[in-house]
């Protein structure tokens, strides 16, 4: 079995990476500043803003275990407004640069992390994006400081890849995460469009969310890869077509909608890394 540390397992996303890996065979180990609600794995609490912490957990703590084959990094400030944006920047961008330092210290060349929709220019209702389905071709367009301190991640992760060419680090841009609890807010925002629109309609259940880590954990590549990870279809009941002619009449379509389809393009997801969503508010 391969060893993996998970930053922040006991969160929303993190509980179904947590799940996935386990179930999948993985030797998983859960670096959290905050217990799980259910011990799927050892857990050992890390403050990844200590340097020196996040080193000795990509080593080994005492008898639990020794050495780590890959990390899957998600711990953060999760989102905008959570905190003050000098705080939110500045914990994001610290922990992050902790654990890709670390991983390069002790020889780590596998890494997954959580980066974020809101490259892709977020919130829409402010500023529309330049097509329909958005997906990763265009340059970041970060909108907040939270979203700022993932852009630059990116751009530090590239740094590292090119320092390091065995490392593999592959960004997965999460959608809004939900978990099926989550799902009976889902028809309340049918009525006005506009409710949900600053996304696009998007989300990703947390059980595809811990797929796709899954995936990219175990695609064979050097270097760096993001990609945009949604479920495939929106939020709403209404054909994703009239939303966009109704909500962002002026934005292109690069191709014709299907349906309910996403709006956040997985199609890149789904021919690299083989994500096929199967999970879902429906």
């Amino acid at each position: 079995m391969s060893r993996v540390v998970v930053t922040g397992g006991s969160g929303k996303l993190g509980r179904a990476v947590v799940a996935e890996l386990v179930e999948h065979g993985y030797d998983v180990v859960n670096l959290d500043q905050a217990p799980p609600v259910e011990q799927r794995c050892p857990f050992t609490r890390i403050d990844l803003t200590d340097q020196g912490q996040v080193l000795e957990a990509f080593t080994g703590i005492d008898a639990r275990y020794s050495g780590v084959d890959a990390v899957v990094h998600l711990a953060a400030i999760p989102g905008p407004g959570v905190a003050g944006n000098a705080v939110t920047f500045r914990n994001n961008i610290t922990a992050s640069y902790h654990v890709f330092s670390a991983a390069r210290s002790v020889g780590i060349t596998n890494v997954v992390w959580a980066s974020s929709e809101t490259l892709l220019g977020l919130p829409f209702d402010e500023t529309p994006p330049p097509y329909l389905p958005v997906d990763e071709e265009y340059p970041a367009r970060p909108e907040t400081s939270y979203a700022l301190a993932k852009h630059l991640e990116e751009q530090l992760v590239a740094q590292f890849c090119r320092w390091e060419p065995r490392l593999k680090a592959i960004g997965l841009r999460f959608s809004n995460v939900m978990e099926p609890a989550d799902y009976a807010d889902f028809p309340g925002y049918h009525a006005d469009p506009r409710l949900r629109s600053w996304n696009a309609w998007g989300y990703i259940d947390a059980r595809d969310g811990a797929q796709a880590v899954r995936l990219a954990l175990a695609h064979e590549a050097t270097g760096m890869d993001v990609f945009v990870i949604a479920n495939a279809d929106t939020v709403m009941d209404r054909p994703s077509a009239e939303l966009v002619a109704e909500v962002f009449p002026g934005v292109p379509l690069r191709r014709e909608l299907t349906g309910t389809e996403t709006l956040l393009s997985i199609d890149k997801a789904r021919r690299v890394l083989g994500y096929a969503p199967k999970h879902g508010w429906r």
